[in-house]
């Protein structure tokens, strides 16, 4: 059998707001494998993206157990959170989160420059190039088309080769025909690479492309 890349057990999420709280995640469990493709659906406000928060790090649950491989991340400082985010996921965002005044190959490469790699440029190109923007390196992201800000998002996200890539409505804000691109591009970079993919999406021909799909209601699965 594949081996586990990341697991959950009994995962609450609580967000208390004066004497208001708010259980985003009920008593959640669930695994990935290495080189799966997992679609999480379900409707607005059923806890799919606070699921991808916790698998990135972003969220710390209020109570139960995340595993990635043979660490335990749930009881990790933020330092070392952060850490093991930039060493192990990759994050696609349904919004670009371009930086404005850096170029696509300055976005792509800053990445790998915060952790001081060699080559940052070089390697930027490369997957830019891979990503069939080779004639886009000096453009700025208003420059860009939305399915070409995408792409650079994309390949940001997955420069450092991360285990896992995890896509927050990735193709929300594109038109149909880029939309299609995008998704055809993950599936293959995913598949290339033999990258695990979480995919959050309304989407239900774009779940069935996956290898599994796990429907979210009211912060559980059913």
């Amino acid at each position: 059998m594949t081996p586990l890349l990341i697991s959950f057990s009994n995962i609450h999420l609580q967000y208390q707001n004066g004497t208001i709280l708010t259980e985003v995640i009920r008593g959640i469990d669930f695994v990935i494998h290495q080189n799966e493709r997992l679609a999480i659906v379900g409707k607005s406000g059923s806890g799919k993206t606070s699921l991808l928060m916790l698998m990135a790090g972003l969220e710390k649950p209020t109570s139960g157990q995340i595993k990635y491989q043979d660490q335990i991340i749930t009881s990790y400082t933020e330092d070392k959170l952060t850490d093991f985010r930039k060493k192990n996921i990759g994050i696609v965002f349904q919004s670009f989160y371009l930086i404005p005044n850096y170029t696509a190959l300055e976005n792509v490469a800053l990445s790998l420059e915060i952790n001081f790699q060699k080559n940052a440029l070089s390697l930027a190109k490369e997957i830019l190039i891979d990503l069939g923007l080779e004639d886009r390196f000096q453009h700025f992201p208003r420059q860009l088309s939305g399915g070409e800000q995408q792409r650079v998002a994309i390949a940001r996200a997955i420069i450092k080769k991360p285990e896992l890539i995890l896509a927050d409505e990735p193709t929300g804000n594109l038109d149909d025909e880029n939309a299609q691109v995008i998704t055809d591009l993950i599936f293959s970079v995913s598949k290339k690479y033999q990258k695990s993919l979480c995919l959050v999406t309304h989407d239900m021909d774009l779940a069935q492309r996956c290898d599994r799909i796990m429907k979210i209601e009211n912060g559980t699965i059913v």
